[in-house]
């Protein structure tokens, strides 16, 4: 499964960047398909790019969002958050671990032998920190005097923008090197200090800081897909918590094996040595083991 995930990763990161007429057309692709939202994130200014990111579609609809309430226009903001919603309905955070272009990038520089750092549980309320604040809170708050206002963590924070779409436009059109100013040194020094600590830190953008993330992590207890553990096989090898990028801890019960911050890597399902961990299809049945899913079974049947 995870050869099957690493190829996922790879087409869907070539496919929502396949627009190289770029480099003798039009900088930026406009075609039908920039109005449909990337699971993943990916920047919608990238030369590359045939997809909108959907962090920010959202902020530019809640950076519009009193001049859009005065005109009564929603239906854009509505269509982003329905996607979201649809995507995170059916498989939770799943896009995170097979389909983000950047969340692939991060796991091809954690490959790179230097010492590891790991990072406490505390962390994972950063993603909801970003999301809030510099996605929601700041947007709709902090206005010019027209009514709009500027989407910060596009503008501010994301380096996946950054990689892909600052340093390209520079490299391709040296008149915008001029323009350049304190701004992109900003996004270029955020961008340098989150890239060096995904080398010694696994998945460190997604666990910390991600909001896309964060709303698909929302998702997890409640999707359609869900993993299963059954404590009765584990033999606490701790295969689960050792392979797990955002080091997840279910076999102890420290975590739930549906946490929000899991990416749906199906990692532990793979290297499981006893299937102690599976996976089902269905509608919402809570958040349960397999021993618990089987003894109500069992309970429902001795009752009939």
């Amino acid at each position: 499964m995870e050869r099957s995930r690493k190829i996922s990763q790879t087409l869907f990161a070539v496919a929502a960047n396949s627009y190289w007429s770029f480099l003798w057309k039009s900088p930026i692709f406009k075609g039908w398909s920039k109005r449909i939202c990337c699971p993943g994130l990916n920047c919608y200014s990238c030369p590359a790019a045939v997809m909108a990111c959907p962090i920010g579609g959202l902020q530019n609809f809640l950076a519009s969002f009193r001049i859009n309430l005065k005109l009564a226009e929603m239906q854009f903001g509505a269509y982003i958050l329905g996607t979201l919603a649809l995507i995170g309905s059916f498989v939770g955070r799943m896009p995170c671990g097979w389909l983000c272009p950047f969340g692939f990038v991060q796991e091809f520089l954690y490959r790179i032998p230097t010492p590891k750092i790991s990072v406490g549980r505390w962390t994972r309320v950063g993603p909801y920190i970003f999301l809030g604040l510099f996605v929601i809170i700041l947007p709709i708050l902090v206005v010019d005097a027209t009514g709009y206002g500027a989407t910060w963590f596009c503008k501010y924070i994301c380096p996946a923008g950054t990689v892909e779409a600052g340093l390209p436009l520079l490299g391709l059109h040296p008149e915008l090197r001029r323009a350049a100013g304190w701004l992109f040194v900003n996004k270029l020094v955020v961008l340098v200090v989150i890239l060096v600590w995904c080398v010694v830190t696994s998945r460190a953008f997604c666990r910390a800081i991600c909001p896309l993330g964060a709303i698909y992590g929302l998702f997890n207890r409640i999707s359609f897909l869900r993993l299963n553990f059954d404590q009765s096989k584990c033999v606490n090898c701790k295969a689960c918590k050792t392979i797990c990028p955002t080091s997840i801890s279910f076999y102890n019960g420290e975590d739930q094996i549906n946490s929000t911050a899991c990416i749906r890597c199906m990692r532990c399902y793979s290297m499981c040595p006893v299937s102690a961990v599976s996976f089902s299809l269905g509608l919402y049945a809570g958040d349960l083991t397999n021993n618990e899913q089987q003894a109500g079974k069992a309970a429902g049947e001795k009752a009939a």
